[in-house]
């Protein structure tokens, strides 16, 4: 084989790897190829999609909401409760007091 067959023969080697590259290229784009219908639907998901989401990041700013509203609940109940309580603590000694002020009086008295 002299010089001119060889680079004929890999010209024409080069060409039919290029066709084929080329012809296979076409055939996967042409069974991977997106639909209008397709695509539609895939706008409508990721509109859903984006929808769901706000929709739970509003639910969850509720909650968040609703929580700090329920602790300050809480923690004023515990506090009426402590002072509830101070406050029977404080009327029990008073009435231990008064009982035993009057026993002495009674005791006193013939």
């Amino acid at each position: 084989m002299n010089r001119e067959q060889f680079i004929f023969a890999t010209a024409i080697i080069l060409f039919v790897a290029f066709v084929l590259g080329w012809f296979a290229n076409w055939l996967i784009h042409r069974f991977l190829r997106v639909s209008q219908s397709e695509m539609s639907e895939l706008d409508r998901m990721a509109q859903e999609l984006h929808d769901a989401e706000e929709s739970r990041d509003q639910t969850v700013s509720y909650f968040q909401q609703r929580e700090a509203e329920m602790t300050n609940q809480l923690s004023q109940s515990e506090a009426e409760l402590n002072a509830a309580m101070d406050g029977l603590r404080v009327v029990r000694q008073e009435v231990e007091e008064l009982r035993g002020y009057i026993e002495r009086v009674n005791q006193s008295r013939p």
